[in-house]
């Protein structure tokens, strides 16, 4: 199956106290370069990353969205108009999900293709609801066209027969960076994930 990422990385990050979220540091890197490598290693044919707020500052920046403040659904919107390849279906990824590795975005492509009855794929951890999703590529006219709001429970209300709910066995899928605090405790478990890596190597 050919799939195609859309990392949503437009947004104005009101709740960091003027603070860029997209920007800020884990280890030696920011936080979209290092969200975008994991999507680029779970081998997608394409990856568009769409920028808004600060966009020459956020990596591996795509194309613009000069109604950021609009908020996601006019970025999802943008994304999949600026896809160029021919897809069977396209991730919408938050560019500040920065414990997902290539292995998370992988299980989600062997979700959807397993369960061949269902177009859209949203990982769940217990009750709560995560990202990123998956769609079939027959719903790209109507996001670019900005006629849903992909990323929201919208989509899984108005879709429910075709929406399949991937239960995860960890928090990764639901763990991502809004305020000061947020990025307090990524960095914590970032760091604890890395000190593991390097202790079995």
């Amino acid at each position: 199956m050919k799939w195609s990422a859309v990392v949503l990385a437009a947004g104005t990050s009101s709740r960091m106290e003027g603070r860029h979220k997209m920007l800020l540091p884990v280890n030696d890197k920011p936080v979209i370069r290092h969200t975008v490598e994991r999507i680029l290693a779970a081998a997608p044919q394409e990856v568009v990353v769409v920028t808004g707020h600060k966009g020459r500052d956020v990596i591996a920046a795509l194309q613009p969205n000069p109604r950021y403040e609009e908020g996601q659904m006019t970025s999802a919107a943008i994304g999949v108009g600026a896809l160029t390849k021919a897809t069977d279906a396209v991730m919408m990824c938050l560019g500040d999900m920065v414990l997902l590795e290539p292995r998370d975005y992988a299980e989600l492509v062997t979700a959807y293709l397993d369960t061949t009855d269902r177009s859209i794929v949203i990982p769940y951890f217990g009750r709560q609801r995560g990202n990123p999703i998956l769609f079939a590529a027959s719903y790209v006219h109507e996001v670019a066209m900005g006629e849903r709001h992909i990323g929201c429970k919208k989509l899984a209300n108005e879709y429910p027969d075709d929406v399949f709910r991937f239960e995860a066995a960890h928090d990764r899928f639901t763990t991502d960076i809004d305020t000061p605090d947020d990025y307090t405790r990524l960095l914590e478990r970032f760091a604890v994930r890395e000190a593991t890596v390097a202790g079995t190597t």
